[in-house]
């Protein structure tokens, strides 16, 4: 049986597995990334490449505010070729109640606190900032113009990979079946017979992670939840602007640089072919209501990809208790991409025992032993 020692294995080549491997790098670690199919083969292949600093809590307004700032200077961060596409056309979420305002008022209060340059509107100062907006029924909505989106965010991951090769990560394409405690370090089992070992090993394998981490005893609340997505064919004009979230009815839609409108059902759940035309005849009727330019657009494609959900919307990340030298980074629910920046530096930094951040202690496993769950409420 082949076997194969390694510092650092990270399990995962999304965007958060390679950030870690990144960061790891950049301290002159070559860590080992081992990928079952390639790089951004899951998650981080099917997602809208959003980048938002609106969040109802501290630790996530911070995480993204760091993260935004890395993003912001992305091609020279990585000294990437790659068209990366970043588009800072802002987010606005709406409130069609005024439950959902207050919700928003204080949430715009955590996040201005954390330095980030978000507003409260009223009904007309959200139609002036998205034109077209219909506001009857509109209580308020939230804005930062900060916010944006990357409209090739597969070219984003590969860019991240790209970077962390150069600086003397590894990829390896493996299927890892299980990892155990063995002696000061890990034993990694992969399906084709061989074992890896290593000191530490960082699991980023987003939905799969919860099955990995079964396999030594770790019971993870990371449940895979699907979200489908709908384009239209390219449109030669502006039509929508900025992104817009309207949570209470379950809508949310954008404009791609290419002139493809991207829109969704919140709420769809269930089997794709049964449920396609029942969640594009939702997002048809309330475009047509809240966005009365996109009436006409027609949704041919659809796409569908899935999230790595906890039950209080947080990742799970850093060490575990009794378990030395394995990391855990995953259970974004939805979110992984936005902060991957500022996540991968502090996982690097715990698995190079650096001093403890409060993220991970704030987002540690334990947190759901102990029952201190905080819940995130902006979501899309």
């Amino acid at each position: 049986m082949t076997v194969r020692h390694s510092d650092v294995v990270v399990i995962g080549a999304g965007i958060t597995g390679l950030s870690v491997a990144l960061h790891l790098a950049e301290a002159g670690i070559k860590p080992l990334v081992l990928e079952r199919e390639g790089v951004a083969a899951g998650a981080s292949g099917v997602q809208p490449g959003g980048v938002r600093q609106q969040w109802s809590t501290p630790l996530n307004c911070r995480l993204a505010r760091e993260s935004a700032a890395f993003f912001a200077d992305l091609p020279s961060r990585l000294d990437s070729t790659l068209p990366l596409g970043f588009s800072q056309c802002g987010y606005a979420f709406l409130a069609h109640s005024e439950e959902r305002l207050a919700q928003l008022a204080d949430a715009v209060l955590i996040q201005n606190a954390a330095g980030v340059p978000s507003t409260l509107l009223s009904p007309d100062e959200a139609a002036a900032t998205v034109t077209g907006l219909a506001t009857d029924g509109l209580a308020g909505a939230s804005w930062c113009g900060e916010d944006g989106y990357f409209d090739r965010p597969q070219s984003v991951v590969e860019a991240f990979a790209q970077a962390a090769w150069a600086r003397g990560a590894e990829l390896q394409v493996a299927d890892v079946v299980s990892i155990s405690p063995d002696g000061d370090g890990w034993t990694l089992t992969l399906r084709d017979g061989s074992s890896i070992v290593t000191e530490r090993v960082v699991l980023a394998a987003g939905c799969d992670t919860a099955a990995l981490a079964a396999t030594a005893g770790i019971d993870l609340p990371i449940e895979r939840e699907a979200r489908h997505l709908f384009y239209s064919e390219p449109i030669a004009d502006r039509i929508l602007e900025p992104l817009v979230v309207a949570p209470e009815r379950h809508f949310a839609a954008k404009q791609l640089a290419d002139g493809r409108i991207l829109a969704s059902d919140l709420a769809a759940t269930g089997d794709p072919d049964a449920g396609r035309a029942e969640w594009l005849g939702h997002v048809r009727r309330v475009a047509t209501d809240l966005l009365p330019r996109l009436t006409y657009v027609s949704f041919s494609i659809s796409v569908t990809g899935f999230y790595d959900v906890t039950p209080d919307n947080q990742p799970v990340l850093g060490s575990v208790d009794g378990l030395p030298g394995l990391y855990l980074a995953a259970g974004f629910s939805g979110h992984g991409f936005m902060l991957a920046p500022a996540v991968g530096r502090r996982i690097a930094e715990a698995v190079l025992g650096g001093v403890a951040d409060d993220a991970l202690e704030e987002f540690s496993y334990a947190r759901f032993a102990r029952g201190a769950l905080q819940r995130e409420l902006v979501t899309v």
